[in-house]
C-alpha cells in the first residue's frame, strides 16, 4: 500500500474529506460513487465502476433488467440464442 502522507481528522458526523489532489489523481468527481471494503483493520475506498455479471469487466456496461452486462457477453449469448 502507498502512502500519501495526508492525514485528516473525522468530523462529529463520521465523515472525511478526500483531497482534491487525490480525487483528480483518481478522477473522482462529485456525486461519483465509491465503494468501501475492509480488510483486516483497513478501510479501502474504492471509486464504484459497475462491471459485468459474467464476466467482470468494467467496459461497454449496459444494464438490463437491474443487472449490468458488458457488449461481449450481450454478443456470446447472441450467438447461442
Amino acid at each position: 500500500m502507498k502512502s500519501t502522507g495526508i492525514v485528516r481528522k473525522v468530523d462529529e458526523l463520521g465523515r472525511i474529506v478526500l483531497p482534491i489532489e487525490l480525487r483528480r489523481t483518481l478522477d473522482i468527481d462529485k456525486k461519483d460513487s465509491m465503494e468501501i471494503y475492509i480488510e483486516g483493520d483497513t478501510v479501502i475506498l474504492r471509486k464504484y465502476q459497475p462491471a459485468c455479471v459474467f464476466c467482470d469487466s468494467a467496459k461497454d456496461i449496459v444494464s438490463f433488467r437491474g443487472r449490468n452486462v458488458c457488449s461481449d457477453c450481450i454478443r456470446m449469448l447472441e450467438e447461442k440464442l
